[in-house]
Order: structure tokens, then C-alpha cells, then sequence
């Protein structure tokens, strides 16, 4: 399946629902399916793990159909390579994040 066809499913499936509750409250269990995708990582079931990746790729193409974004539009800026030194593979040195 295509990523715009996807992103037109879920709109099919949830978009009214979606559109009532709001964009700041849809973003909140955006945020709430994140937790449950980190909890599936570190327990380390595949299955678990699988399901979740799918749930926030959901919530994340629900989130951007609400804001009017086409996401096999928008994720064109990697077409080319890394969106800021535009190599494959990225060659940007790394900035320390919290671990």
C-alpha cells in the first residue's frame, strides 16, 4: 500500500471522529500511542512491537490529514538524501542527545 493510499484510509476510517475531538486532543493519544510503542521496545516483542509501529504511523497520518498535510508529499524532502547534507547515507556529524 501507498502512503497516500493509507493516509486516505485512516481518514476514511477515523476522520470524523478525529476532526470532533480536535487537533490538539488527537495529539495528546498521538503522544499516548508513542508511550505505548516505547513500552513495546523495550519489552522486546515482535508482535507487540509491530503493532504499535502501525498505531502510531496511523495516529501521525491522522494528525497531518487534520492539519491539511499530504505525508507522500511531505516526506519527498528525503527523496534526495538527508534533508540537511542531501547524502546517502547521511554524513552530518551527530549532535549528543539525552540517552
Amino acid at each position: 500500500m501507498e502512503i497516500r493510499e493509507f493516509q486516505k484510509l485512516i481518514e476514511k476510517i477515523y476522520y470524523k471522529k478525529d476532526k470532533r475531538r480536535g487537533k490538539e486532543r488527537t495529539f495528546l493519544w498521538f503522544c499516548e500511542e508513542i508511550g505505548e510503542l516505547a513500552r513495546a521496545l523495550k519489552r522486546g516483542d515482535k508482535k507487540d512491537r509491530e503493532e504499535e509501529f502501525a498505531d502510531v504511523f496511523a495516529w501521525l497520518v491522522t494528525l497531518a490529514s487534520l492539519y491539511g498535510i499530504d505525508m507522500e508529499k511531505a516526506i519527498e524532502k528525503y527523496k534526495k538524501g538527508c534533508s540537511k547534507c542531501k547524502k546517502i547515507p547521511c554524513q552530518c556529524k551527530e549532535k549528543k542527545r539525552i540517552s
